[in-house]
């Protein structure tokens, strides 16, 4: 029996924290809004549609994006909420199939080739979903419907805000061909620029690049570039994906200058990574150290371990290591993290340790 072609829906909220905010806050409505704070050190955390027509994005500077929207209205993020809300949204999703893949709070792959409930068509269920959750939450979501998740994940952008859009079978290689490949999900800023220095602009270029030559420039990923030039993508959606990393990180409200300050930042990162390690009940093989200067420039470092590390102390050691070869600061330091990988459960054998994935 012939396998059947899987059904992938992506759902994406849109403007999520936003319209949360605007949702709850009837004054903000059809104003521009970014949820963070207005300060000097302060990021967006994410902006409403009315915001991001004046060129207002997430992760940008607070200080810039006040001058790009002097209007711009700043809401301090109630993560409380946005979870309750989220809770709201993937309680849709599994009436219609357990193999939903979260990406974040407000965004999940959903594999519905066998759906719990029938419907007929993959676009119905799509439409039924997006419907359900207005009617539950007031919040508007995009979806994308497809073959397979890079697509889906392509078509959900195509349509936003508060739109559906249909890849069908054997239309993934033709709709990927004219959109730049900075465009796709699993290619990001850096890899875009490479691409395009070897003359790689769209789809239809990369899908003209032999298979070998992707290897020799971008190494393990190319056969993950070569696929979805081809609308080509047999990633599976992973219910219940297991974690890959556990890390935090400290953008200072004034740059760091001196040695005694950045090892006290150090101390308290480790021991909220090493928190969250407790809670989940993991460890970890790789210690990774985040440092930012105040010009930008970012530097990471890495350790592997042969064992998963056994105590905060440790993990503490390692980021000091990590950190010994930096100093003296040369320059001001703006942003610290330390970040754990190779996360394994107490016990768990080295062949079930978690292995990195393409994007």
């Amino acid at each position: 029996m012939p396998t059947p072609i899987r059904r992938i829906i992506h759902i994406d909220m849109d403007a999520f924290y936003a319209s949360v905010e605007q949702r709850d806050n009837p004054a903000l409505k059809g104003r521009p809004v970014a949820v963070g704070h207005c300060q000097e050190r302060g990021v967006v955390a994410a902006a409403s549609y009315e915001a991001r027509k004046f060129g207002v994005r997430s992760a940008m500077p607070s200080l810039i994006a006040r001058r790009k929207c002097p209007e711009l209205v700043f809401v301090p993020p109630r993560f409380d909420a946005y979870r309750a809300v989220s809770a709201q949204i993937h309680a849709i999703f599994a009436r219609y199939t357990p193999l939903i893949q979260p990406l974040s709070l407000d965004e999940a792959y959903l594999d519905i080739t066998h759906p719990l409930l029938r419907r007929a068509s993959a676009t119905a269920i799509a439409e039924e979903i997006r419907a359900s959750i207005f009617e539950q939450t007031g919040l508007t979501a995009s979806a994308g419907v497809s073959y397979n998740k890079f697509l889906a994940k392509l078509a959900s952008d195509h349509r936003k805000p508060n739109g559906l859009f249909v890849i069908p079978p054997g239309m993934g290689q033709a709709f990927v061909a004219p959109l730049p490949v900075g465009t796709f999900h699993g290619i990001g800023p850096a890899t875009a620029r490479r691409m395009n220095g070897l003359g790689i602009h769209t789809g239809a270029d990369l899908r003209a690049c032999a298979l070998d030559i992707l290897k020799h420039h971008f190494g393990k990923a190319a056969t993950f570039y070569h696929g979805i030039a081809r609308g080509v993508d047999d990633r599976p959606v992973e219910a219940n994906r297991p974690r890959k990393s556990l890390g935090k990180e400290t953008t200072f409200l004034q740059d760091l200058h001196a040695e005694s300050e950045l090892a006290q930042a150090m101390d308290t990162l480790v021991a909220q990574v090493w928190a969250g390690c407790v809670k989940r009940e993991l460890s970890g093989r790789t210690v990774t150290l985040k440092l930012r200067h105040a010009d930008f420039t970012q530097l990471t470092r890495s350790q592997s371990f042969p064992h998963p590390i056994k105590n905060e102390a440790t993990l503490r050691e390692a980021g000091s290591r990590l950190l010994a070869p930096l100093l003296p600061l040369t320059k001001p330091v703006r942003l610290l993290g330390v970040s754990l990988t190779g996360l394994v459960l107490p016990g768990q054998p080295a062949a079930d340790r978690q292995l990195s994935l393409l994007p």
